[in-house]
Parts: C-alpha cells; sequence; structure tokens
C-alpha cells in the first residue's frame, strides 16, 4: 500500500508518500518564511496563493522521491482541518481531485491530532494511551489520547496560542519572524531569573492555557506604561533576559500542566508535538520533568515538529478501519 498526504493548513506547502507499516518513503516541505516575514506573520491570502502555485510540484517531487508512480498510490490523505481556510481548501481540493482521478479512498486527517501521531511514528510502535500536548503557532491544547484515533480535549488556550505569542514578543523585541527560533537564539544569553512575568492559570486546576497576559506584561516591560511615549529600544542584554524571561514563563506553564494532567488521569506516557516543541529549552525541562514523574516522554525530531505531511500517517488507523471521507469533504478553520 503507498499513501500521498498533503499538509496546507497554514503555510507550508508539503507532501509525503508513507506505506502500511507506517513506513514514510518522502517527505516534502515548501516553506513560506520568505514570504510572510516582511510582514511579521502569516497573511492568509499570501498563504493560499503560494500553496495554489506549489502544491502540484511538491506533490510530484514527493513522488520521485518515494520512487512511487502516481498510479501506484492506493489512498490520498489530506490535513482538512483545522488552520487558515483558504490554505485548507487548496488541499482539500487538490486531494479530492487526485482521489477521483486515480478511483482511490480519500482519508480526511486532523492537523492537530496528526502532530501527537508525529510522535508515535518517531518512536516506531504505540504509545497509546498518553496525554498529548500539541504547542505550536496557532494551537496550544491538552488531550487525553485513549487510541490513535480517540482524543478527548482536556484543556486549550483562552487566547493566544504560545507559538502566536512567541511571534508577537520577537517582533516586539525587533528579533524578526518566525520569532520561535529568534526568541530561542536570543534566550541562551539572557537570564532567565531577570524579569519575573505572569504564569497564568498555573497553579489553577483547570488545564487551560492563556498567555495574552504574558506578552501584555512583556509589552510595558519593554515600552513602559504610557505607550503614547514608548521608552527606548533595550540594549542587547537586556533585550537577550527579556527573551530569556518570557521563554522560562511559557515553559513554566506548559511543562506544569503537562504535569497536571499526568497526575489527573494517572497516565505514565507523555507525547508533545507542534513547532514550539522544537525548542530545546522546552524539550529540557521536558525531559526533566518526565524523569521526576517516572513518565515515558515522546518527543519527535525536529523535522516532525513543524507542520509537515509525514504526520498525516495517522491517515493508515483510519484504512484499516476504513473510515473514508466523502467527495464532498470541505475544510473546517476551527
Amino acid at each position: 500500500m503507498h499513501f500521498l498526504a498533503i499538509e496546507t493548513s497554514c503555510d507550508e506547502t508539503a507532501s509525503s508518500v508513507f506505506t502500511e507499516e507506517p513506513a514514510i518513503l518522502s517527505s516534502v516541505i515548501a516553506s513560506q518564511t520568505d514570504l510572510h516575514a516582511r510582514f511579521g506573520g502569516v497573511v492568509p491570502e499570501v498563504a493560499a496563493r503560494a500553496h495554489l502555485e506549489r502544491v502540484l510540484p511538491v506533490i510530484d517531487e514527493a513522488l520521485r522521491q518515494a520512487g512511487v508512480r502516481r498510479d501506484q498510490i492506493d489512498c490520498v490523505a489530506v490535513h482538512n482541518a483545522p488552520g487558515l481556510v483558504g490554505a485548507l481548501l487548496v488541499g482539500v481540493s487538490c486531494a479530492k481531485m487526485l482521489a477521483v482521478a486515480l478511483n482511490v479512498p480519500l482519508i480526511a486527517v486532523n492537523h492537530i491530532e496528526a502532530h501527537i501521531y508525529a510522535c508515535r511514528l518517531a518512536a516506531g510502535r504505540d504509545i497509546f494511551p498518553c496525554i498529548g500536548l500539541v504547542v505550536s503557532g496557532g494551537h496550544t491544547c491538552l488531550f487525553h489520547c485513549k487510541t490513535a484515533l480517540e482524543f478527548d480535549l482536556l484543556g486549550s488556550t483562552t487566547d493566544d496560542a504560545a507559538g502566536e505569542a512567541f511571534d508577537k514578543v520577537a517582533s516586539l523585541l525587533g528579533l524578526g519572524f518566525p520569532g520561535g527560533p529568534a526568541i530561542e537564539r536570543e534566550a541562551r544569553q539572557g537570564n532567565p531569573q531577570a524579569f519575573r512575568f505572569p504564569r497564568s492559570f498555573l497553579r489553577d486546576e483547570r488545564l487551560d492555557f492563556s498567555f495574552s497576559g504574558l506578552k501584555t506584561a512583556v509589552l510595558y516591560t519593554v515600552c513602559g506604561q504610557d505607550l503614547s511615549q514608548p521608552l527606548p529600544p533595550p540594549g542587547p542584554e537586556r533585550r537577550a533576559d527579556l527573551a530569556a524571561s518570557f521563554q522560562q514563563a511559557v515553559i513554566d506553564v506548559l511543562v506544569g500542566k503537562a504535569r497536571q494532567a499526568l497526575a489527573r488521569t494517572g497516565l505514565g506516557r507523555l507525547a508533545v508535538g507542534g513547532g514550539v516543541a522544537a525548542n530545546r529549552a522546552l524539550r529540557a525541562a521536558l525531559e526533566e520533568m518526565a524523569t521526576e514523574q517516572q513518565a515515558a516522554l515522546f518527543i519527535p525530531p525536529l523535522s516532525l515538529c513543524t507542520d509537515n505531511a509525514a504526520m498525516a500517517a495517522m491517515a493508515v488507523e483510519k484504512w484499516r478501519r476504513q473510515l473514508w471521507a466523502p467527495l464532498d469533504l470541505d475544510a473546517h478553520p476551527s
């Protein structure tokens, strides 16, 4: 069996070919970072137009790298939710067209759940049941993952996602886009205890997140309380301390909530996915917490943390249950 997967949920045009084991035969990603950098964030219309230009060449390259012809594809999978609606529609429309042209089943995959399945791909074995933590530019969620296809939401962000906060704080500090890698680089030179930023909900029993207050606290620290007369831009040392303190506040909340979820459910496995999971300081803090809690930690390599089509290999789980998608499949942004 050969599966072809398509990912266009945000600003990465990606395609992958994998088998039913699942074994990844190819994973091709065309990044749009340069297109959006001058705007300081992803522009939905720009992303959708770029997907239109790139999706077919990316699919062709994925097939070429896998050594698989189009007529050897047995199933087409696509991320149809959540994401930017215009971007999603490009991938969904292309996947439906290919499914019809090749006369093969179509399978819909949830992008957030696929981030957790990337941990199973990296582990090479079953990791369920587990606690799933997804930390990305658009989402910060905790799940009780009973099986590879049964996800119960335990908590999510009430405002900004962690990755969005990284982008906005990086812009505020003049570090550019994307914000996650920029903050991480700057934070290495700084003191994470220099500023005591808020850690919203950290002591609450609920498993939700909030990063808007943290973002605002950084804003007032950088610019002063009177935004009509902002303070001068911070110097290199202060900027590094601000980045390190902000990053530490985010890490403390993410690790704290993951610890709470493990304790509440009694589970001994934690799977972490999403672009922010590429942050080395976060990975180190999660490893320390997991060791303390005697829990198994699963985090995929960096190539499977950011948006990609290989993680759509969770379509194999649906294929085994014959959970095909209809040809009127739609995109669902939320």
